[in-house]
């Protein structure tokens, strides 16, 4: 049931109407049946994994909640009766068990992942064993990174454990966010997930807007890119030199159109019923330096690695002992630098592996890191050469920031698209070296699938992607739209539909329901 599908926005409205006819008390628990009856829909057999993730984080967190209890409670009635080294003792074996319960709930949930996600990854690499034909449970990633989250927030004293199991079943299931997130925080998303709501036509306006606005960018923009992409991915040995450069452009327009698209549906639908999702994207191609962008991109996600991986592996017990040991046996320099380095090569190791079970991905994460890490490095010699030159002043510099890290982002998302490494940088030094750009250009342009029309819609949604992004610099183009005459208003919104109705692509021979996100 995804979301271009028709049997998606019945699904939809026959939620609403029932969350909104049900009693307020009881909005929550329709809710939840109907966050079930969209994960069975998806396949019973991943209802068992799901099942399995809510009850195991829903039990660590209270049992680790129950002990830090019990060693307070201990502590508090007996504290006239035992000595500080004792308390300290105590609170040390509490604190020993509460990890204990953490560790064996986490390993359970990336041991379930692990395996059905990349146990043949593992098999084609280091063994001659056949592969396994797995099913991936819808949404696998996002609902163990937020269960998981919740839980490692309880464990540090940031959010209360849930006492209500079917609750918190409703944070991790809510429907719309388990195809391709975002990823949500405990103590952002209970508020609005359980409070009861009334029925808001502005809510219900406001939510539709915004999934019109996903179903343009994923129908009109990045279904019609994936034609052209689709063909150039096709034959390597046809599809070389100008046209892997405009393969890798078409990619940039699809991912970023199909991702944010469904992060707009996925907002746009949780609104309607009166709840709250985080934004995950910010302007990321307004960015001017690839750490920038990935503080833009996919917010949620990144978010999670540098809460729940970068911070504790760089401020470790084990990493602060082999900082000291470089800096004594090697050198300050290095012994400072290495938790950062490492952390971070470690953090963009598990993203690259996040987004895929393969090598390539692995390469992709990793080379984001080096680029991060080198420019960091740099950072006093451009600085130094800045106030030399002044070239930051300069009135175009920052255009050029913008224009040399989108290049830099295009380039390294070829090893997404060609999933084979070595095919990937045939593919990009191919750029350079073939030689065909004149032929592509006038004739070879209409080989790929698409037409001249085709062309005029791409550059013209690309444009009004980019207008609306710089509009909402101020505020979201909803509000502002808001201001407007009620004729201005819906009128804009109409062309939308139209456009979407007239321009979606509903082509045969490709999946153009399919997001390229859930596949992450």
């Amino acid at each position: 049931m995804l979301f271009t599908s028709y049997q998606f926005i019945l699904f939809v409205l026959v939620a609403l109407i029932l969350y909104y006819v049900a009693p307020k008390r009881i909005q929550w628990i329709v809710l939840l049946c109907m966050n079930m009856l969209f994960y069975v829909y998806a396949g019973l057999s991943g209802i068992i994994f799901i099942v399995t993730t809510i009850i195991t984080t829903y039990a660590g967190a209270r049992l680790i909640c129950r002990e830090k209890d019990r060693s307070v409670r201990f502590i508090e009635e007996h504290k006239c009766d035992i000595s500080r080294d004792e308390k300290k003792k105590l609170k040390n074996i509490s604190l020993r068990k509460q990890k204990m319960f953490l560790t064996i709930v986490l390993l359970i949930n990336f041991g379930i992942l692990a395996v059905l996600k990349y146990t043949n990854m593992f098999i084609v690499t280091f063994t001659t064993f056949n592969t396994v034909d797995f099913v991936l449970p819808m949404g696998i990633s996002f609902y163990t990174f937020q269960s998981t989250g919740y839980m490692i927030d309880v464990y540090r004293g940031v959010a209360d454990a849930e006492k209500n199991p079917f609750r918190y079943a409703l944070f991790v299931s809510f429907f719309p966010q388990l195809v391709q997130g975002p990823i949500s925080r405990w103590n952002d998303l209970k508020k609005s997930l359980f409070e009861s709501h009334a029925f808001s036509w502005v809510n219900i306006q406001y939510g539709f807007e915004r999934i019109l606005w996903g179903y343009f960018k994923k129908m009109v923009i990045a279904d019609r890119a994936a034609i052209g992409l689709a063909t150039i991915q096709s034959d390597v040995s046809v599809y070389y030199g100008a046209y892997a450069f405009v393969g890798m452009l078409l990619y940039a327009i699809d991912l970023y159109a199909d991702f944010t698209g469904g992060i707009d549906i996925t907002i746009g639908v949780a609104q309607m019923f009166g709840i709250t999702l985080p934004e995950n994207f910010r302007r990321p191609f307004f960015s001017k330096s690839i750490a920038e962008y990935w503080r833009r991109w996919h917010i949620t996600l990144c978010a999670w690695f540098k809460d729940y991986l970068f911070y504790p592996l760089s401020m470790s017990k084990w990493m602060n002992k082999v900082s000291r040991w470089l800096k004594k046996h090697i050198g300050k320099p290095v012994g400072s630098r290495f938790p950062v380095y490492f952390s971070s090569l470690t953090v963009w190791f598990v993203t690259g592996i996040w987004h895929g079970a393969s090598w390539n991905f692995v390469v992709w994460g990793l080379l984001n890191s080096i680029i991060m890490l080198v420019s960091q490095e740099r950072k006093p010699l451009y600085e130094k050469a800045d106030n030399r030159l002044g070239y930051r002043k300069l009135k175009y510099y920052k255009v050029f920031e913008i224009i040399r890290t989108t290049a830099i982002v295009c380039c390294l998302q070829m090893l997404d698209y060609y999933r084979d490494i070595a095919e990937a940088f045939r593919m990009f030094f191919s750029m350079f070296t073939g030689g065909n750009y004149a032929a592509v250009f006038t004739k070879g342009m209409w080989s790929i699938g698409l037409s001249a029309a085709d062309y005029i819609v791409l550059f013209a949604g690309v444009v009004i992607m980019f207008v609306v992004s710089l509009l909402e610099r101020k505020c979201p183009v909803r509000e502002q739209l808001a201001q407007k005459n009620y004729i201005i208003r819906y009128t804009v919104f109409l062309v939308i539909f139209l456009l979407i109705a007239v321009l979606g692509i509903y082509g045969t021979g490709y999946e153009s329901s399919q997001f390229i996100y859930n596949q992450f």
